[in-house]
């Protein structure tokens, strides 16, 4: 990494103690090291996932824009409210990221909230361009060529070259904030253009020459259920300037105006214009907030008090080194390591921290109303049909004390709306994807024992959303379960039910999966808290897969009202009653009983035959996270060695560390913890459990820092090189004969150690009592 520039302001040592103070608090910052540790940021690659993919079962198996990983090479803090990017994409328009690594030109460097890896939309952000010689305020006037060769991106710092303009631009940022540092290679004017990017023609900015700032919003807007309403708050600036004398004014579109603020027009802006000497720096520092303009000045003062772009730079890189730090790897293969950090980078993006630093925040699904809290912190942004599977049990791993928080966030939302958001964004209802997987993720930190939250609040609205319509008007809005009167009355949703109000029509087959799944969550919690009735109802509702098994092909398929089976039957072929996928990939989405799904198919033996013949035919598709668990479904079978086998294929064929080396959207980090658990060697299939399906870890020796002081070490011995068959595997020495591991040995720390062949050890694990479980019995 290139170092950034020495500042020449005088009287920083303060207010960067006082920043640094206020990280330590948080939590971000490590204390001094003792000893050098090996430099983990160097090895994130921000890029990769900017550009299509490239991987075999996304060539196969994708279309469109789930060709592409969507992430960005963002900078910020670990879960933090902003992230700042380049630009190459000027709309918040759906499903196009801010940056893409195949674009060519440059528009600007931008305060984000994009949904990192996702199809949704960017909302209440803003983009800074300098340029120099004339002003000039239109996009396609000022978009300025880029090489990839002069671009550095790492999660704290990323600088580039803009030969156009002769200037070297560098970001940092905060969880809150960003700084930017402009060098001038040339004696020229630079102006500094600032716009919040609404394509409603909303917003507003204004300008104070005489201050060196700029500050203004830009409005969020909602998408999926009431697509186009307002969603209630704005994404607030105020950018700063560390110079005065300064020229400014505000524009619209090509027109510069001499009025120092403009709201509510098409592409407006304001700017500052300076003289500046060849080689001279400009620093800009930048307060975001969701809830005010005194609020992102409160972060800023908070979080960036001074000037110092490389202690800044330092501190940010510390926390990254940090948070990245937790897990420590040790092979000799610099690739996977660069692929593991990176992925592990990209499950830091989201959930969003939504509060500013004294805790004031939106109400959720509001009205520009603000409340504050008293604890922790509020977050939204969750993108909840892909993170409850493995990105959100990660940091029930690492972070229990954020997964905390992260339930409470989902209750507030919950008691400030009135109904348990299915899909929570941009602080809104938006009933996106379909089944009810905030249910799934409480009740996964519940039975985890994370449960610093109103328990019987979020039992209440999780047992509302299972059992109650909500009427016409919330329902429209997004409030409840998608056809939850056709689910309770046939047991599962028939063709007849083609579900209109929801971005994902039909998918009727898949509903009905995901929603005995989320019964069968909602049945742990009643169970710990003594509601039998609920208990024993909402079980009996969880075995729902099997009114869409049928047993003359083997799989699931779309049924009518009266017990009729679709035809013709395509098992292989996208159908509207499947999402994103086919029938065969469908059907193994049984997580909390594969033991039952097992014995609908003939019993274990058959099951592994399922899934040997969707891996033979290639219709295993990684991008779509529905399957995600089924490579580790031969652990229910007689022949674990094949979960082995399949894992570390798809280790080496899904994921590499060049641009297009995700399969397909990153979904939030949700295809990035795939990779973090799978390469660690252990995964939860079924995330509400309590059990880990182990697999062969990609590294020599990992070392994960768990709460408490607690430290988990897995070591890898292997016979020959490359072997990663398991044939023994020894918990604090003693023989561990079963093929998963449980929270709480995992928690406790420990030593696990794993012996590896070249070949198949056909013999371990191979028999039912050492499965995990399932509601049926092996």
């Amino acid at each position: 990494m290139r170092q950034p520039a020495k500042t020449t302001t005088l009287s920083k040592s303060l207010p960067l103690l006082k920043a640094r103070t206020l990280f330590l608090c948080l939590g971000l910052l490590p204390p001094p090291a003792r000893a050098q540790a090996p430099d983990l940021v160097r090895l994130v690659q921000p890029l990769a996932g900017t550009a299509a993919s490239t991987t075999v079962a996304a060539l196969k198996h994708g279309e469109g824009t789930e060709h592409l990983a969507n992430t960005i090479p963002a900078v910020g803090a670990p879960f933090g409210m902003t992230q700042w990017t380049p630009q190459t994409r000027q709309s918040e328009t759906k499903c196009q990221a801010p940056y893409y690594f195949r674009d060519s030109l440059l528009t600007g460097f931008r305060a984000s909230h994009w949904l990192s890896g996702s199809c949704t939309q960017d909302y209440g952000s803003v983009t800074i361009m300098p340029i120099t010689g004339r002003l000039r305020t239109q996009g396609a006037a000022y978009a300025t060529r880029f090489s990839h060769q002069s671009e550095t991106a790492t999660p704290a710092y990323y600088q580039v070259s803009l030969p156009r303009y002769q200037l070297r631009v560098e970001m940092t940022a905060t969880p809150r904030c960003g700084m930017l540092q402009v060098t001038a290679s040339k004696a020229d004017s630079l102006y500094v253009l600032v716009a919040p990017n609404s394509d409603q023609g909303q917003g507003f900015v204004r300008v104070d020459a005489q201050k060196g700032e700029i500050w203004g919003y830009n409005p969020a807007h909602r998408i999926y259920q009431g697509w186009g309403q307002p969603a209630g708050f704005s994404g607030y600036f105020v950018v700063q300037v560390a110079r005065r004398g300064a020229r400014g004014g505000t524009y619209r579109g090509g027109q510069v105006l001499a009025a120092m603020s403009i709201k509510d027009q098409k592409d407006i802006g304001a700017f500052l214009g300076f003289k500046v000497a060849k080689g001279e720096t400009l620093r800009l520092r930048v307060g975001t907030s969701f809830s005010s303009l005194e609020g992102a000045r409160r972060n800023l003062g908070a979080e960036i008090p001074g000037w110092d772009f490389a202690a800044l730079a330092a501190q940010n890189k510390a926390v990254w080194q940090k948070a990245l730090g937790q897990i420590q790897v040790e092979t000799a293969k610099e690739q996977d390591k660069r692929i593991f950090y990176t992925a592990l980078y990209h499950t830091m993006q989201q959930p969003r921290l939504f509060n500013d630093v004294d805790g004031t925040y939106p109400v959720f699904a509001g009205n520009y109303q603000t409340k504050k809290l008293a604890k922790g912190n509020y977050y939204d942004d969750f993108s909840m049909w892909d993170i409850y599977r493995a990105e959100l049990p990660l940091y029930e791993l690492l972070r229990p004390a954020l997964v905390n928080d992260l339930a409470q966030s989902m209750v507030l939302k919950g008691q400030q709306g009135g109904w348990l958001p299915i899909f929570p964004c941009w602080n809104s209802y938006t009933s996106a994807m379909i089944g009810d997987h905030g249910t799934a993720f409480i009740a996964s930190a519940y039975t985890k024992g994370i449960r610093g939250y109103d328990v019987a609040a979020a039992y209440g609205l999780m047992r509302q959303n299972a059992f109650d319509q909500a009427s016409r008007a919330d329902y429209v809005n997004g409030k409840g379960r998608r056809a939850l009167p056709s689910y309770l009355r046939y047991g599962f949703v028939p063709l007849e039910d083609s579900v209109q109000d929801a971005f994902h029509k039909k998918e009727q087959v898949s509903r009905t999966l995901e929603y005995g799944y989320d019964d069968y969550a909602l049945a742990q919690v009643a169970k710990g808290l003594g509601k039998t009735a609920d208990y024993d109802t909402l079980l009996k509702r969880s075995q729902g897969f099997r009114r869409v098994f049928d047993p003359a092909v083997g799989l699931v398929r779309g049924r009518h009202a009266d017990g009729r089976w679709v035809t013709p039957f395509r098992p292989d072929v996208r159908e509207s009653y499947i999402t994103e996928g086919t029938p065969r990939q469908y059907t193994f989405y049984v997580p909390h009983d594969v033991p039952g799904l097992a014995r609908l198919m003939g019993g274990p033996a058959r099951l592994e035959a399922a899934l040997d013949s969707l891996f033979h035919k290639n219709e295993y598709w990684h991008g779509n996270e529905p399957g995600h668990q089924i490579p580790f479904m031969y652990n229910y079978t007689a022949a674990p060695w094949k979960t082995q086998q399949q894992v570390r294929r798809i280790l080496a064929e899904e994921y590499s560390d060049g641009p297009g080396g995700l399969s397909g959207n990153d979904d939030a980090g949700q295809m990035s913890a795939w990779y973090v658990f799978a390469s660690l060697g252990f995964y939860p299939l079924n995330p509400v459990s309590d059990e880990y399906l182990l697999c062969s870890p990609l590294f020599e020796r990992i070392s994960v820092q768990l709460p408490g002081g607690k430290k988990l070490e897995i070591s890898s011995h292997r016979a020959t090189a490359g072997a990663s068959y398991i044939a023994a595997v020894r918990w604090n020495g003693q023989p561990y004969p079963r093929n998963f591991v449980r929270y709480a040995d995992l928690m406790g720390g420990g030593k696990l150690e794993l012996d590896l062949q070249a070949t198949p050890a056909k013999q371990w694990a191979s028999d039912p009592p050492s499965w995990p479980s399932g509601l049926s019995p092996n």
